[in-house]
């Protein structure tokens, strides 16, 4: 095996899981403005950036797992775990690890976001835009490719690429239920009489839809101050 191999793997696992982690952010960004216009929107596009969010972390572990196999960079678990425990650019390691544990807490509430609050759990996951911030910051300070050309022509366009879903997040907020509706109801549909129990429909001699005359009942013309009054 080439003794480099982890290296490279190291470097590629943790480009990977940055650009992972820009789509995860750019397109919850996305949902959150509800930019579809079908009120049922497919069940495909949240499972996509939990399936992108599964896919940073997952890149995440294999870009720490390869670091700590690497026999050149010789990193202990305290190195790559605890935040300015290295000795080697500790700012940087540090802006990477805060990100990386900010990411675990990230899908570990998503999983459990049954069991807490909404307000709680959109409290964490709003932690989504300093994890990318951080990441970037951390591969732009301890990655070896970050004086590459094409490193930095995909930083600035996942920077961009963001900064944009941001925006269109600000300038399109989410949809709100219009004050006229509840739950799906019209409030000028509260108002409509329900159908028979029979669902006949209504006979010549039946009563007009709406009046208080019933089975059984005599008819009585009403006056417009509410009273009744009979013909004499």
């Amino acid at each position: 095996m080439n003794p480099q191999f982890w290296w490279y793997l190291a470097r590629a696992s943790g480009i990977v899981a940055w650009l992972m982690l820009t789509a995860t952010v750019s397109w919850g960004v996305v949902l959150a403005t509800k930019a579809f216009p079908n009120k049922r929107r497919p069940a495909w596009l949240l499972d996509l950036h939990r399936w992108l969010g599964g896919l940073t972390l997952g890149f995440l572990g294999i870009h720490v797992v390869a670091l700590l196999t690497d026999s050149y960079m010789t990193f202990g678990i305290a190195d790559l775990t605890i935040p300015f425990w290295t000795d080697w650019k500790p700012v940087a390691m540090a802006l990477g690890i805060i990100a990386g544990w900010l990411l675990v807490i990230i899908q570990v509430t998503s999983l459990a976001k049954r069991h807490m609050s909404t307000k709680v759990w959109r409290m964490i996951h709003m932690s989504s835009y300093p994890v990318f911030w951080l990441t970037t910051m951390h591969g732009a300070l301890a990655g070896s490719d970050s004086s590459r050309v094409l490193y930095q022509v995909t930083a600035v366009a996942s920077i961009v690429l963001l900064m944009w879903a941001t925006i269109y997040r600000l300038v399109r907020p989410g949809r709100r239920r219009s004050p006229g509706t509840s739950r799906g109801v019209n409030r000028s549909d509260l108002g409509q009489a329900p159908s028979s129990p029979d669902h006949s429909p209504p006979g010549r001699d039946d009563p007009p839809c709406g009046s208080a005359v019933g089975r059984g009942q005599s008819q009585r013309p009403w006056t417009l101050t509410g009273r009744s009054t009979r013909h004499r």
